[in-house]
C-alpha cells in the first residue's frame, strides 16, 4: 500500500480558543505530554483579519454551513486541520462563541469535533448557554484545570489509523464497483445511491472510503444542476472523510481523486455562484481504480 508522506499525521491537533497566554501555556504543556500538539486562536481576527478588534458581534447566525464571513472562514479552518478537541474559553471576549459554538456544532463539515467549554463557576448563564449550543463538556474553569489530562484522554477524537491501513488492503465490495462504474459514468446521482448502499453494508473503517467518493459524486451533481451552495457544502463536508484515507485505498487512487475534487471546487469558486453556468465539466475527471 502507498501510504501519504504524512499518514498519520505527526501529532493529533487540539485547537484551543484562550486568550489568556499564560493559561494557554498550561494547556499547551498539559497536550505536549499526552503527546498532542496545540494551536491557539486568541481572537476572531486569527480567522478573519478582516474582522475590527471592535466588532460588535451580531447575536444571529445560521446554522449549518455558512458560506461567506467569519463563520465560513472558521468551518474551512477546522475542516482543514481535523482537530481532535476544540477547546473554547467562555470568558474569551475577543471570540464570538455564542455564534461560533451553535455553528460548528450543527455543520456537518465539523458537528463531530468534540469541544470542551470552561468558565467562571458563578457566570451559571453562560454555562447554560455553552451546553444549550451543543458543546460535549462545560464545566467550571477549576475543574477544568484540576482534570485537564483526563479530559483530553476523555474526550479527543483520534483517527484509528493503524486500523484504516488494514481495512484499505480489503478489496472493493461489489456494489463500490458499481458505483464507482456510475461515478466514472457521470451518473452521479446513482453513484451516489450505489456507493451509500456499499457503506451501509460496511462496518469497517474503510467503509468512509465509499461515504467520501459518494459525497463528492452529490457535489458534482449540485455543479450539474447549477446549484452552488449545495455543491460548495459538499466540498466542505467531504474533506473530513477523505482526507484521512491512505493515498491507495481498496484499490483506489485516492491521492488523485482528492487533487481532482480540488481543482473542481477551486474552478467553482472561481466562477462564483453567478457564473456556475459556465463551468467546465471536463473538470469532473473519473476514479481511477484497480479492483
Amino acid at each position: 500500500m502507498v501510504l501519504p508522506d504524512n499518514f498519520p499525521p505527526p501529532l493529533p491537533l487540539i485547537v484551543a480558543f484562550v486568550a489568556d497566554l499564560m493559561f494557554g501555556a498550561r494547556i499547551e504543556s498539559a497536550a505536549e505530554r499526552l503527546g498532542y500538539q496545540l494551536k491557539w486562536i486568541s481572537s476572531i481576527q486569527a480567522i478573519d483579519p478582516q474582522a475590527p478588534p471592535s466588532e460588535q458581534f451580531e447575536r444571529t447566525y445560521q446554522l449549518a454551513e455558512h458560506l461567506s464571513g467569519s463563520g465560513a472562514l472558521l468551518l474551512e479552518q477546522l475542516t482543514s486541520w481535523r482537530p481532535a478537541l476544540i477547546i473554547l474559553d467562555l470568558s474569551n471576549e475577543q471570540i464570538p462563541w455564542r455564534e461560533w459554538l451553535p455553528l460548528i456544532k450543527s455543520a456537518p463539515a465539523t458537528r463531530r469535533l468534540p469541544v470542551i467549554c470552561f468558565g467562571s463557576h458563578v457566570d451559571t448563564a453562560t454555562l447554560k448557554a455553552a451546553r444549550s449550543s451543543g458543546a460535549d463538556a462545560v464545566m467550571a474553569r477549576s475543574r477544568f484545570v484540576a482534570e485537564l489530562p483526563n479530559l483530553i484522554q476523555k474526550y479527543a477524537r483520534l483517527t484509528d489509523y493503524a486500523a484504516l491501513e488494514e481495512t484499505c488492503q480489503a478489496p472493493l465490495s461489489e456494489l463500490a464497483l458499481k458505483g464507482l462504474e456510475l461515478f466514472n459514468r457521470g451518473d452521479y446521482f446513482e453513484a451516489h445511491e450505489a456507493l451509500e448502499e456499499a457503506w451501509n453494508e460496511d462496518q469497517s473503517p474503510g467503509r468512509e472510503l465509499y461515504r467520501a467518493i459518494l459525497q463528492i459524486a452529490v457535489a458534482y451533481l449540485q455543479i450539474e444542476r447549477g446549484n452552488y451552495d449545495g455543491a460548495m457544502k459538499m466540498f466542505l463536508r467531504v474533506r473530513q472523510w477523505i482526507d484521512p484515507l491512505p493515498d491507495i485505498c481498496r484499490g483506489v487512487d485516492v491521492a488523485r481523486l482528492r487533487h481532482d475534487a480540488r481543482l473542481v471546487r477551486q474552478q467553482l469558486i472561481t466562477l462564483g455562484r453567478e457564473r456556475i453556468g459556465e463551468f467546465d465539466r471536463a473538470l469532473f475527471k473519473p476514479v481511477h481504480y484497480h479492483a
